[in-house]
């Protein structure tokens, strides 16, 4: 399991500590199951899929005829994925857990492997402190939302996203997140909160439309990449921060340009201390 998830409860236990409180037991650990997770398209114009997950492994890909098909393998009971239908509404998450028993995960499994269709949706991912890779190139998913805390993720559009969409929001906790290919998501909003962390987003692919991106983080290092040739305008608002353009980008005051053709780029980044880099 990955440091940082330990570490996260790690901190959890040491706050609860501090507050008087006494520390739970850990979770014994049972036989590691492997369930197959399939969810057929509901009917209807307007589907959305959320997934919920708690701590661990998630892995999503484009790949199934589907709404969503794949397996979780887990080996502590509270991890049993459960599916809900609602209308044109589905849901994927975990049984309920005792919050009473600290989740110590130095023997605990829980890894979700998941392919989505190609249906046009609403898609929600929330997590905690877990590894998340995804790939979303080829979907088409009309809004995104995701919302973690501690975490490992590297998020990638490698093809065109198949839907305009209107607002990917991306809302973390002390993360290390790695986007790429952000330029194929095809949204007219992105909406980007951090806490203290490190930020790679990448706006390579194919930009078709003029789109906004704000950005709002703690102490962090953000690094912004827009590919040579591609218009883009970028304010920046921060207090103790170190600003680093590369000679593609010209300056006047808060406000960094790169010229080229087609639709724009347009960033307002607001950052409380840390590193701003703008390369390509």
């Amino acid at each position: 399991m990955n440091t940082k998830l330990i570490s996260a409860f790690l901190a959890l236990a040491l706050t609860s500590m501090a507050c008087g409180f006494e520390l739970p037991k850990a979770p014994n650990p049972g036989p590691e199951v492997t369930e197959n997770i399939s969810v057929a398209t509901p009917a209807g114009d307007n589907v959305s899929l959320k997934l919920s997950f708690g701590a661990g492994e998630m892995t999503l890909d484009p790949g199934t005829s589907q709404l969503v098909d794949g397996t979780a393998t887990y080996n502590y009971s509270a991890f049993k994925p459960v599916i809900k239908i609602d209308g044109s509404n589905a849901q994927v998450g975990m049984s309920e857990v005792d919050f009473n028993v600290f989740p110590s995960f130095q023997n605990l499994k829980n890894l979700w492997d998941l392919k989505l269709g190609t249906t046009p949706m609403d898609l929600t991912v929330e997590a905690g402190a877990y590894t998340g890779t995804f790939e979303f190139g080829g979907l088409a998913l009309n809004n995104l939302t995701i919302k973690d805390g501690a975490a490992e993720v590297e998020l990638v559009f490698s093809e065109p996203n198949l839907s305009e969409m209107s607002l990917f929001h991306y809302e973390t906790g002390a993360s290390n997140v790695k986007m790429s290919g952000l330029a194929n998501a095809n949204f007219a909003l992105m909406d980007f909160s951090s806490g203290a962390g490190d930020y790679t987003l990448d706006f390579s692919g194919d930009l078709k439309r003029d789109a906004s991106v704000t950005i709002s983080s703690g102490l962090s290092n953000i690094i912004i990449v827009v590919p040579e040739g591609v218009n883009a305008v970028v304010t920046v608002d921060s207090g103790v921060s170190n600003i680093s353009a590369g000679s593609s980008w010209a300056r006047n005051g808060k406000i960094y340009t790169q010229k080229g053709e087609g639709p724009t780029l347009t960033f307002l980044i607001s950052i409380g201390a840390g590193n701003v880099t703008l390369t390509k």
